[in-house]
Order: C-alpha cells, then structure tokens, then sequence
C-alpha cells in the first residue's frame, strides 16, 4: 500500500510564501520513520511541485499549521472528490479536531509516532476512526531517525535537520508550543543524538536544530555540545536571550559550530515582557546579552512580538533603534496571533477582542485582534515600515558591516528576507 504525505504550501504574496530559502517537515519526516515497511512512503511539498490528485496512493496526510489549514482543506477536499481518503495531523488539527474532521476522514491529535501504526493497521483492514490521540507522550528513547530520504529531490536549501528535545518548560501566553506538549520537557538520550549527527555529517555540515528551546536543561545541553566539539559542525537552533548568562555553555556551543540562534527578545517594554510570561527576559540587559552572543561567535535571529496592550506607535521607531545598535544579524517582527488553545487567544475571546478568524490571515504578518495602544491601521502600518526598515540597505551595512564569522549565514538570510519583502509589496 501506499500514503502520500502531503506538505502544504505558504500563500504567495505572503512573506512566508515568498522566501526563497526553506526547510522540509521534519515532522513527516518522524511519521515515515514509524510507518511500517509494507507501506510505501512519497512526500509532496505544496510550496515547489504540483500535487498530482489522480495518484495512486491508498491514503493521503496532511499537516499543517494554523495559516496552512485553510490550504490543507483545499488539498482534502480535491482529493476526497476523487474518494480518496484522507487523514491529518499537526498542531492546528490537534488543537481543533472537530473543525479539521468535517474535512477529512481522521484527525491525529498530538505527537503522532505513537498511534500512526495503529493508523495504518486500522485503515488496511476498513476500520478507521474518526480520532487518534496517543495516551502518553512519546518516550524520547524511542524516536526513530527521521527518514530524510524522502526529502530527495524537493530542491530543499538544507535537509539536515534534527530535534533533541520537546516542549520548553515555560508558559509563554502567545506560544502554541506550551498548548501542544505542555510544559514537560523531553530529552533524546544524548549518544543516540550524536550517533544520529555523525551520520548526517556525511552529507553536509550545516545542521538546524528544531527544539524549541536547546538549552533549557544545561545539563543536557553542555555534554551535547562537548560531544559535537570536532564533528565539525556549523549549526543553528532557538535559544532564550537568557542563555548569555551561562559563559559555559554559551562557550561550549560557540565551539562546537553554533553560528546562530533565534532568540525570543519579543518585547522591549518590561511590563508586557511580564504580561506574556516571558519570565527569564530583562529589558536592561538585552544589548549586554546580545554582545555575549557574538563575543562567542554566534548570531542572533532576534524576535519581538508586536500588538501587546504596551505598544503605541513608538515602538517601531525604538525596535529598529535598539536592533541596530546591538547589531542583531536578522530578527523577524510577528504580530501578535492569537492561535488556537493558546493563553492569549482564550484571554482575548474573553475580552471580546478577536477581529478574525479567517485562518489564512494567522500568518504572523496580519492583524487579527483589536490592540489597545493604537489602531488596527497604525499596527498594520508600523509592521510594514519596521521590516521595510530593518531590512534596507542602511540597516543592513550597521549590522552586518563588522566581519563575524556568523555572515556566512546571515548574509544571505537578510537578502533572502529583503527579496521575500519586495515581492510581497510588489504582489500586494
């Protein structure tokens, strides 16, 4: 028998959907690994190929995240046209089961590793059900090495892609992370992480690493690092801004190839750092923090969630200020989004503030809630302005200008931003 995993595509004149640069699903990667060896296994990715609706395959998934879904129902529904059936997992289907299930025959709520055999078993003896939810998290000494083969051919930039670890043990109101695995956070044993990388090292010695939070647990992290040191490695992944306070560690990723990470500063204003949780975050000391990253060689894709009830139409004369300064080598500026089973999106229907749930529109680039400090209109404008800003010319001469061992990275990453921002205004 045969499934198609199917990865639905950006809209184009989205930002998201003009960046050249892109990383395959890593997530289906993990649901091919687990699929039984009866089954053929092919991947589609929306973004850069047709999808061929007349396939032979027995079953169509899907997955997709929350400004996907409206897409992923689009791809269903052509495919159930032809009586294909058609499954789909991911976290906007996890967090609204009942919404994703009147457009395809199954939903997989969770991590789905745990129930995709039963899955599979159920379907090819005509029995499967509406729902699957694994009754436990998944034991992370039991993750199957990703099957990046299917990758092959997809013209990705980079298929070394790896995760170590699951959840972060914080509570951010805006996150959707914390909504689907909770606050635990989970560890691949660390020899299986090393052996895994020592195979992807045969193929190329760029490596990201998808965990949300790589260092949350030090005494994980540190032996992962020390263990890397000589692979020869150069390597991204996500780290809070907090991270510049352990020298240590910060030295130790630095030497085992850590050329950049993205970090959450996601608010200037230290009430609204307080409002949404970001507990480890001090306002004062970000551009000392931002300092100790590239003392150890790493960049900072800096992040700052604009809308909170803080923000006026200051802010984004202050953001691009504060990012040039501390010579940030990228940052992205996402609206705030209240996503499904998130904190803020049950703290702003209970506010009466929610403007839209058209679901194309929760692309981080749209305004879906109605802010307190300016107007939907002020908030759009400012958006736009900051990242025309940051990602000039000018901007990007101040921050860049210096030699850093980091531009390797960042310097095609601010052009290919820069072009996805043109196009986007050029489609608009």
């Amino acid at each position: 028998m045969k499934v198609l995993l199917i990865s639905p595509g950006w809209p184009k004149g989205r930002l998201w959907g003009e960046l050249g640069f892109r990383f395959p699903s890593l997530s289906l990667a993990a649901i091919a690994a687990v699929t039984p060896p009866e089954w053929e296994v092919a991947l589609c990715d929306d973004h850069s190929e047709r999808i061929d609706f007349d396939t032979d395959a027995d079953l169509i998934a899907l997955t997709a995240m929350t400004p996907q879904a409206p897409r992923a129902y689009e791809i269903a529904a052509a495919f159930k046209s032809r009586g294909r059936i058609v499954v789909m997992g991911g976290f906007h289907a996890s967090n609204l089961p009942d919404e994703a299930l009147t457009h395809v025959d199954a939903v997989v709520a969770g991590e789905g590793e745990v129930v995709w055999p039963r899955l599979l078993a159920d379907f090819a003896q005509g029995r499967l059900q509406r729902l699957y939810k694994p009754d436990a998290m998944m034991d992370m000494a039991d993750i199957p090495v990703a099957r990046r083969e299917i990758f092959n051919g997809k013209g990705y930039l980079l298929t070394n892609t790896i995760q170590t670890t699951r959840g972060c043990p914080f509570d951010c109101e805006f996150c959707s992370v914390t909504a689907f695995y909770g606050r635990n956070y989970r560890k691949r044993p660390v020899e299986k992480v090393l052996a895994e990388l020592q195979e992807l090292r045969k193929s190329n010695s760029f490596v990201f690493f998808v965990d949300d939070n790589l260092v949350a647990d030090r005494k994980y992290s540190l032996p992962l690092f020390q263990g890397m040191k000589g692979m020869g490695f150069k390597w991204l992944s996500h780290a809070p801004i907090d991270f510049a306070g352990d020298q240590e560690l910060m030295r130790a990723a630095g030497e085992s190839g850590c050329l950049g990470m993205f970090v959450g500063f996601e608010s200037l204003n230290q009430e609204s750092l307080s409002a949404m949780g970001k507990v480890t975050n001090r306002a004062q000391s970000f551009m000392a923090d931002a300092q100790s990253f590239r003392d150890n060689g790493i960049g900072i894709l800096g992040s700052f969630v604009l809308g909170y009830d803080g923000d006026t139409p200051e802010i984004f004369p202050k953001l691009l200020r504060f990012c040039e300064d501390a010579r940030l080598e990228a940052a992205i500026f996402p609206l705030l989004t209240p996503y499904p089973g998130t904190t803020v999106r049950r703290r702003l229907e209970a506010e009466g503030r929610i403007i839209s749930s058209n679901w194309r529109d929760y692309d981080m680039e749209h305004i879906t809630f109605q802010p307190k400090g300016m107007t939907v209109q002020q908030l759009q404008e400012g958006y736009d302005w900051l990242n025309r800003s940051f990602y000039s010319f000018p901007s990007m001469y101040r921050r860049l200008f210096k030699l850093h061992r980091s531009v390797q990275v960042f310097g095609p990453m601010n052009i290919g931003f820069r072009a996805a921002i043109r196009r986007k205004r050029s489609g608009a």
